[in-house]
């Protein structure tokens, strides 16, 4: 399984207000620290993970971008369930545009399924605060905080 753009760079976004803790953010922090994510694709994914309730926005003097929730409460499956636009694995996934002649008679649906159901289960047992703990934070906030 591939995830998309979108879904990584959420997950970027999120790991990086993370590890700001309580402090906010701006766009630019971000661009620079992932090394150049275009900022139009910044906007979009924000807007998306604060209209989710994930992030919070404050406009004008003394604004910017933090986490609205605690980073233990957001779970990395529900995350990427939530971000991901297509989640059809193989066209017989998809009711409304499946052509496949041998749908509901072959096996590889359900085991495409199992799999799937294995995948989420797996990110389901995680959080945004495994993501961004354990001994890799220093390393992680000297790389992608190296002002703090």
């Amino acid at each position: 399984m591939r995830l998309s753009l979108f879904t990584d760079y959420s997950l970027r976004v999120l790991m990086f207000a993370a590890l700001k803790e309580a402090r906010a953010f701006q766009l630019a922090e971000v661009t620079q620290a992932y090394g150049g994510i275009s900022r139009h694709h910044l906007v979009k994914v924000v807007n998306y993970l604060a209209k989710l309730g994930y992030l919070e926005t404050r406009r004008g003097r003394g604004g910017g971008i933090s986490l609205a929730m605690q980073p233990e409460d957001i779970r990395i499956g529900m995350v990427v369930r939530r971000t991901e636009d297509s989640p059809a694995v193989v066209e017989c996934f998809d009711a409304v545009h499946n052509t496949c002649p041998v749908n509901g008679s072959c096996r590889l649906k359900g085991t495409l399924s199992q799999a799937m159901n294995a995948f989420y289960e797996t990110l389901d047992r995680h959080t945004l605060r495994d993501l961004v703990s354990g001994p890799e934070v220093i390393r992680m906030r000297s790389i992608l905080l190296p002002a703090a």
